[in-house]
């Protein structure tokens, strides 16, 4: 039988080093085990740190063996990891705000809690962020249950950047909004196989937003505002993730890296109650008229 598991303290993790991952989790278990343990087989980004916040309507989905496991394998490899309930739940916005806000280092990776990350995925995305220098890179998740799903007329929106990105400002309604029809699916992975790249070969390619796996210059990403605009949210929200991505590429871009290590576990979403848009608010708010 396990024995507790030490939760770690805020003043104890909040150090600077070069990458935190931030993980809100709610009611899974499982899938928290299998993401924990893709963090732990990740090498050459060394003394990486790992935050995980809950919010599940029980126990807290680390107390889980599986997962309390991998919590105890990242802290033997030398990656310190802080454990946190953040209740009562005031929405993706607030939880992923909280998350933010335990982190100093230079660049924070926003991992969803059912993404499964293969050996080299961290060492990639820090080097493409770092010879970029812009303000997030990601790595759209790929559905394998639809391997065998070939959608062409997807691939089309497959861009990629020549040198480094430049910052965009993307809309609804603009051509540039369609390219997120590339991520769904399995249709980057098919897109990655007719590249046919070399063996550590990778590509930067031109994104509207990206969901799941997103590296930000946490620097970056607070003078952008962060997930600050949660305050003027109602809780049942979605889309928190594609608001800050638009907030940062207007002022710094971004960009997807291919190939994409990240893997969607494909379970049933937790958050059941998605009222509204984040996005459209924020934009809304952005483009109204302001009093003179």
């Amino acid at each position: 039988m396990n024995r507790p598991l030490d939760a770690g303290t805020p003043g104890g993790f909040r150090q600077e080093r070069q990458l935190d991952v931030l993980i809100p989790t709610r009611n899974r278990p499982a899938e928290l085990g299998v993401t924990l343990a893709g963090l732990a087989a990740q090498e050459g980004v060394p003394g990486f740190g790992v935050v995980v916040s809950d919010q599940s309507d029980d126990e807290p989905a680390f107390t889980h063996p599986a997962a309390a496991t991998m919590v105890r394998l990242l802290r033997h490899r030398s990656h310190p990891v802080l454990l946190t309930r953040r209740l009562p739940r005031r929405g993706l916005a607030e939880h992923r705000a909280y998350l933010l806000g335990a982190s100093v280092a230079r660049y924070v990776l926003c991992l969803d809690d059912d993404v499964w990350l293969e050996p080299g995925t961290l060492h990639r995305l820090i080097t493409a962020i770092a010879e970029l220098d812009c303000g997030f890179v990601g790595n759209a998740v790929h559905g394998l249950s639809y391997v065998d799903d070939v959608r062409p007329e997807t691939h089309r929106h497959y861009e990629e950047w020549m040198g480094r990105p430049t910052p965009e400002r993307i809309r609804p309604g603009t051509p540039e909004w369609h390219r997120a029809s590339v991520h769904p699916a399995a249709n980057l992975l098919h897109v990655t196989e007719k590249l046919d790249l070399p063996p550590g070969a990778w590509r930067a390619y031109k994104v509207s937003w990206i969901g799941g796996c997103v590296l930000y210059d946490r620097a970056k990403l607070v003078d952008s505002g962060g997930f600050d605009f949660w305050r003027r949210l109602p809780e049942r929200h979605q889309g928190e993730d594609v608001a800050a991505q638009l907030s940062v590429m207007e002022r710094y871009g971004g960009a997807g890296v291919l190939p994409s290590g990240a893997y969607h576990l494909e379970s049933p979403t937790t958050v059941t109650e998605r009222d509204v848009e984040a996005w459209e608010v924020v934009l809304a708010e952005e483009e109204s008229p302001q009093p003179a």
